[in-house]
Formats: C-alpha cells, sequence, structure tokens
C-alpha cells in the first residue's frame, strides 16, 4: 500500500459501496472522504474533511499528488429545490474537485455520470451531465474515467420514491433488455463502486468513458470483461 484514495460523496449510495470496498482493500494507505456529512465509518486509514460552502476544492489541499480521486455526488432537482441549485450540486461542485485535482497532478480521477448524458440533450438533468463531462474532458487529467449508470438499485439512506419506484419497475424488465436495450438495465450500487476501483487500476491514460452495460461487466469480472 502507498497509495491515497480521495472519495467525494461518500454517503450517497454508490460512493458509500465505494469507500466500503476501499476500506476493505488494501491498495490504498490511506482514504479521505470529503462531504457535508460524517460517513458513519470507523477505520484507522479514514480521513473525512468536511467540505465547506463554496470552495469544496479546500478539502484537496494539503494531499500529496498522484492520489486518485472517485467524484460519486449527486442530487435530484426535487431536492436541490431549483435547477442553479442542482447545478452547484451537479456541474459546479465536481469541476472544482476536478479542476483543483488536475492542478494537483491526480493520478485518475473517476466520476459517476448518467446514461444518455449529453450537452445537447433536451433534458435539463442530462445536458448538465454532459457539459460536466465535456469540461472535465478539457482539463489536464492524466486519466478520466467517466461511469454512464442507468436506474441505480440499492438501499439508499434519504428517501427517493421516484426511484425507488422506477427501479421497482425496470428490475422485472430486465432479462428482455436486449442488444442494444442491455445498457439500460438496472445496475447495482455496488456494481458500480466495483467498477469505479477497477477502472482506477487498469483503465489507459487519456479519456475512458464506461456505458451502463459495461460498467456491469467490469464490476463484476474485471477491466477487458467488457471487449
Amino acid at each position: 500500500m502507498g497509495e491515497t484514495a480521495v472519495v467525494a460523496g461518500g454517503t450517497g449510495l454508490v460512493g458509500r459501496e465505494l469507500l466500503n470496498l476501499l476500506l476493505a482493500g488494501e491498495r490504498y494507505a490511506n482514504v479521505i472522504a470529503i462531504g457535508r456529512r460524517p460517513t458513519g465509518l470507523s477505520d484507522p486509514r479514514l480521513e473525512e474533511r468536511a467540505m465547506e460552502g463554496s470552495q469544496p476544492e479546500q478539502c484537496l489541499e494539503g494531499i500529496p499528488g498522484g492520489y486518485d480521486l472517485f467524484i460519486a455526488t449527486g442530487t435530484t432537482i426535487n431536492k436541490a429545490g431549483t435547477r442553479e441549485a442542482f447545478r452547484r450540486v451537479d456541474y459546479e461542485l465536481p469541476l472544482r474537485l476536478a479542476e483543483m485535482a488536475a492542478s494537483q497532478g491526480a493520478g485518475a480521477l473517476v466520476i459517476v455520470s448518467s446514461i444518455g448524458a449529453s450537452p445537447d440533450s433536451r433534458y435539463f438533468y442530462l445536458r448538465v451531465k454532459g457539459e460536466l463531462e465535456r469540461q472535465l474532458e478539457k482539463l489536464s487529467l492524466r486519466r478520466l474515467i467517466v461511469l454512464r449508470p442507468s436506474q441505480l438499485l440499492g438501499k439508499r439512506q434519504e428517501r427517493r420514491p421516484g426511484e425507488k419506484w422506477a427501479a421497482a419497475l425496470a428490475k422485472p424488465l430486465s432479462g428482455l433488455m436486449v442488444g442494444k436495450l442491455a445498457r439500460y438495465r438496472p445496475v447495482h450500487a455496488a456494481t458500480v463502486a466495483s467498477a469505479m476501483l477497477e477502472a482506477a487500476k487498469r483503465a489507459p491514460e487519456g479519456v475512458t468513458v464506461v456505458e451502463s452495460e459495461q460498467i456491469a461487466a467490469i464490476g463484476s469480472h474485471g477491466w477487458g470483461a467488457d471487449e
């Protein structure tokens, strides 16, 4: 062990699964969780840093270069309250973290986006995700890995009734989603977290986009399983 992993969004559905994987593994000597709430986890390798106001990048100060940054932050427009508030959480916050990571020479940035993300989408949610991806690609990051999962399965600490109903409807239909429809199968948060960790280990330099059906393969069978 000798590397440092930084996780933004460790109290969320995917972020919590990722933190558990990181702390159970031996690759990273140090794990730093940054967020607005404490994770409730206890481990001698875990350090928690509170994300303050409009300058989230301050949480990355003092970390030796070469660390891997995992971003699993996100909200919904309903929870955020306004489109502007949603954009602050899903665009401005991760972008500022990424800019800081790039300036510090981070080894890899692995981020959870969304299936269908596109700066040209007519849907605000997907357009914001796509705009973020486009901006991240402009940064001088050694390795950028963007995961685009479909409907996420798992037990959230917060209530999201809409997602719960969507997941309940999608699960019985998964077996019918084949061919081009395979990417729309719901994917478990633990599988996404596993794919994030695998990508940090194996993805090549440059930009790598991992679609939902590839996430399922990589998270279950390792890098290269999607090929």
